[in-house]
């Protein structure tokens, strides 16, 4: 197995580790009901995609106090 002749300085491993960065996740507004959402996916908020309805969202009844 090959091993290398001189160790490699600690720049030159941080320079190859420079393009490791998170990258912000890109939101778009949903066309329908303006809230963001990812692009290319359906809204989770009302169901449409691409001008359509392609999911039905079940809205939850909030409990009434007592």
């Amino acid at each position: 197995m090959a091993l290398p002749k001189r160790k490699h300085s600690a720049q030159r491993g941080r320079k190859r580790r420079t393009h490791w960065k998170i990258k912000k996740t890109t939101l778009v507004p949903c066309p329908q009901c303006k809230q963001l959402k990812l692009s290319h996916r359906v809204c989770l908020v009302c169901g449409f995609y691409d001008g359509r309805q392609v999911v039905e969202i079940k809205v939850k009844e909030k409990k009434k106090k007592k």
